[in-house]
This record gives structure tokens, sequence and C-alpha cells, in this order.
């Protein structure tokens, strides 16, 4: 994929960003070499390669999803809510 001015400007558009005329250059530039690297991983022949690989061979490790709470911080949080019960929130019915 070539890098130029008008996919540059596309490249504003989508992004809502606006390039300063003197760094358009260098821009394009670093563009080109991204690109470039990317269709370089897309030579590598990864055929017999299981999807799951790892470097390590381990799995990843899990923690126990253990809950804990701070009143102190629950209290100050709930103390800006206009409305408060039970350390919840209430809130209108929105659904009938």
């Amino acid at each position: 994929m070539k890098i130029d001015e008008n996919l540059l400007q596309r490249l504003e558009k989508l992004s809502y960003l606006q390039i300063p005329e003197d760094h358009r250059s260098e821009m394009i530039a670093q563009l080109s070499e991204i690109v470039s690297f990317v269709d370089n991983l897309s030579e590598l022949s990864t055929d017999g390669i299981s999807p799951t690989f790892t470097m390590n061979g381990s799995a990843t490790q899990l923690r126990d999803d253990k809950s804990h709470a701070n009143r102190a911080i629950n209290d100050d949080i709930l103390s800006n809510a206009p409305h408060s019960k039970d350390h919840f929130f209430i809130v209108p019915k929105i659904i009938e």
C-alpha cells in the first residue's frame, strides 16, 4: 500500500486529526515504514504452528475471583447521589 497525500487526507478526515503542513512529509514517511513492516510480517510462514502457541509453554496464570469493597470509598461516592439506600444508588424506574 502506498501512502500518499490523498490517503493522508483521508486518514485525517477519518480520525478527526489535522496534521500541520510542516509535519506531513514526515508523517507520510513514518506511515509508509509502518505499512512496510506489516507487509514483511505477512510473508512469515505459520504453517504447522498452533494458534494457541506460547513462547514459555505455560497457560496464563489466573487469579482467584474474590470481591472486596472499601466501605469508606462507597460511602463517599454515595454521599454525592441524590438518593441511595443500603449502599446502592436509587434511580427512577425506566422500564414498565
